[in-house]
């Protein structure tokens, strides 16, 4: 279950990259709760209004870090945007058997 859930975290960057909204409604549970230092305690249609207007921009995620520990995977990443700017951020995304229940984002910052 381990490697299915990096899996599954890294495939839920690359939907969002690429604007598959398919793909992240079965990727997140009716009850998701999202949290980033600007949006705290979002429900799942929090996130799709607040988050979701950034999918498709053909970001890519680069992984740096891809640690999955008991229902967590923690995430580092890498994001280069279409303008050729980066940032860094890690996120620890919370499983509930195949799906993700929770997402705690904490923003890094731009890198060069």
């Amino acid at each position: 279950m381990t490697s299915d859930r990096i899996d599954r975290a890294r495939r839920m960057y690359e939907a969002f990259a690429a604007g598959d909204r398919d793909f992240i409604e079965t990727a997140f549970t009716d009850d998701l709760e999202f949290s980033s230092p600007l949006d705290v305690g979002l429900d799942r249609a929090g996130y799709f209004e607040r988050c979701w207007p950034g999918a498709g921009q053909r970001q890519r995620f680069e992984f740096l870090r891809l640690i999955a520990s008991g229902d967590e995977v923690v995430v580092t990443y890498e994001q280069t945007k279409a303008d050729g700017s980066k940032s860094r951020n890690t996120e620890v995304l919370t499983f509930r058997g195949d799906q993700i229940c929770r997402a705690e984002v904490y923003f890094g910052w731009d890198v060069p």
